[in-house]
């Protein structure tokens, strides 16, 4: 087997990152060696590469599906939004400056195109398929001209492409349509067909509509993918949680031992890698919830104040809401609190900010005896040690430089009293350790919790993986989608009037430029997830 296919989406969340996983993971459990890709990702959750890239969390999670390791190749271009209107632009696992949405789409996002057709032509060179993941949607006709992650990345690869719609949210036969009619006659010719996501109910009553669209479209369905509880998968820019409720959805297994344990995640603003607490979710009798209020500290048995892109906003936002001084309270009273990344640097006690907010010196929490200045290199690491007598593995990823002034040693960061901080990210995911700490905590907080002797988040991740792959093995047409990757779109496909509107088509041909213009911090413009 050799190509590869693209999978876009009616809109963001449409489950275009699970799909991907789950074609990946599918096919690799067939025998075909598999990469995924994503030509440019916008999220505050990401992960570092062995060779210190970093890229979006999702692309390493659908490199685990694909059971191979992720490369700086996988996301080639990543944006980390530092507000609404300008984000962090990471290329080829490496910041090269702060840029507003004008200033990106104005130019400089077509200039990458050469840069992320090289990346997946070297990934096409290694790997029997490469399964693109799109974002957004292919039809925002005011970025068209400009892209170079959806129908971009599609015509310069001919690869042909499958557009999933999210149908728990409704309009999905009105999406399919309407994206599809919305986009250039040589774009349109690429586009195969669709897949439903997230469907409930009997396939039997949607059939009627699926064949109608075909006979509007000339396209087909390659499957209808059911409704999926508790995934816990990866995600890129969005919780998918109520902010009272509990995170991915998790069944709240029974407590190993007497008591439940209670988690408070602080909903910092820019609040990034989140999914560092879904391996204590995942702990049976572990209640874990995200937090934006004083009062919902008060019966929580561990309180995370996790990583954030604006350390000085969340700071700010922590003591605007009241809870700054419930955090100090906890500290005082001896009832456990963590801080991680950029949530440990704002428990110190003194931030020195030019480069992330340029707020200058600002006075942090004082909870532990750290002072934190931010350096214009970014630190990505992927960092290995002991603690509380167990291997503990993580990654880095921060421009903050924390020097810790006392306390008792903790991930390269300390501990004063019940106060833990540490840069490491993904430290939870070591099993050991992990039921370490929280037999720590619980004997803080005075619970009867006992972690189970016998979780292993890397099995349950796996278990995960599997349900992606079992999704499309069972309810997608393989046969179908296997003919795309191999033989591209079928020929003949009709026009789906009106097209896109004058103005909106690219320029022809291939940019040969690899290296973008320089960057800079700017604020105009809105960047569109």
């Amino acid at each position: 087997m050799s190509g590869g296919l693209l999978v876009a989406g009616t809109t963001s969340d449409a489950g275009k990152s699970v799909v991907t996983a789950g074609i990946c993971r599918w096919l690799v459990r067939r025998g075909v060696k598999v990469a995924p890709f994503k030509a440019q990702n916008m999220s505050l959750n990401s992960f570092v590469t062995r060779e210190g890239a970093e890229i979006g969390r999702a692309q390493a999670m659908q490199a685990q599906a694909a059971r191979v390791e992720p490369t700086a190749l996988m996301n080639p271009v990543l944006l980390k939004p530092g507000s609404d209107r300008s984000s962090q632009v990471v290329l080829m696992g490496k910041p090269v400056g702060e840029m507003s949405a004008r200033g990106y789409h104005g130019g400089r996002q077509e200039a990458l195109l050469g840069t992320v057709t090289d990346c997946l032509d070297q990934l096409r060179s290694t790997y029997d398929a490469v399964i693109c993941e799109g974002a957004g949607s292919p039809a925002e006709i005011n970025l068209r001209r400009t892209d170079i992650v959806n129908m971009g990345i599609a015509r310069a690869a001919r690869f042909p492409v499958v557009v999933v719609g999210d149908i728990d949210r409704g309009g999905v036969f009105a999406s399919f349509f309407g994206t599809t009619a919305l986009l250039a006659a040589d774009d349109q010719a690429l586009v195969a067909g669709y897949l439903v996501n997230k469907f409930r109910g009997d396939v039997s009553l949607l059939e009627p509509g699926l064949d109608m669209l075909q006979d509007l479209t000339g396209r087909r369905t390659y499957g209808v993918l059911p409704y999926a509880h508790g995934l816990g998968i990866d995600e890129e820019d969005g919780l998918r949680v109520s902010m009272r409720g509990t995170v991915r959805e998790p069944p709240v297994s029974a407590p190993y031992g007497q008591d439940v344990l209670r988690i408070a995640v602080c909903a910092v603003p820019l609040m990034s890698n989140f999914t560092d607490v879904d391996a204590l979710a995942a702990e049976p009798g572990v209640v874990v919830r995200f937090v934006d209020r004083a009062e919902e500290l008060a019966d929580a048995d561990l309180v995370i104040v996790p990583g954030t892109r604006g350390t000085v906003r969340a700071l700010e936002w922590l003591r605007e809401r009241g809870l700054a001084a419930a955090l100090a309270r906890r500290a005082a009273e001896g009832r456990p609190v963590l801080g991680i990344c950029g949530g440990f640097q704002l428990l110190g006690e003194h931030i020195d900010d030019t480069v992330e907010s340029r707020a200058g010196s600002v006075d942090g929490l004082g909870l532990l005896p750290v002072r934190v200045r931010f350096a214009v290199e970014k630190t990505l690491a992927r960092p290995a040690g002991e603690a509380l007598g167990e291997r503990v593995d993580g990654y880095e990823i921060h421009h903050g430089v924390a020097d810790v002034l006392g306390g008792s040693p903790f991930l390269d960061g300390c501990r004063a009293g019940s106060v833990w901080g540490t840069h490491w990210h993904g430290s939870l995911e070591s099993d050991g350790f992990r039921r370490a700490f929280l037999r720590e905590v619980a004997a803080v907080a005075g619970r009867r919790f006992v972690p189970a002797p016998d979780t292993s988040f890397g099995v349950l991740r796996e278990e995960q993986l599997d349900r992606l792959g079992d999704l499309i093995e069972e309810h997608a047409d393989t046969d179908g989608l296997l003919a795309l990757i191999e033989s591209g779109a079928p020929a003949g496909l009709p026009f789906v009037p009106p097209g896109a509107p004058p103005g909106a088509p690219p320029r022809s041909g291939r940019r040969p430029v690899t290296e973008p213009e320089p960057v800079t911090r700017a604020s105009e413009g809105v960047i569109p997830k």
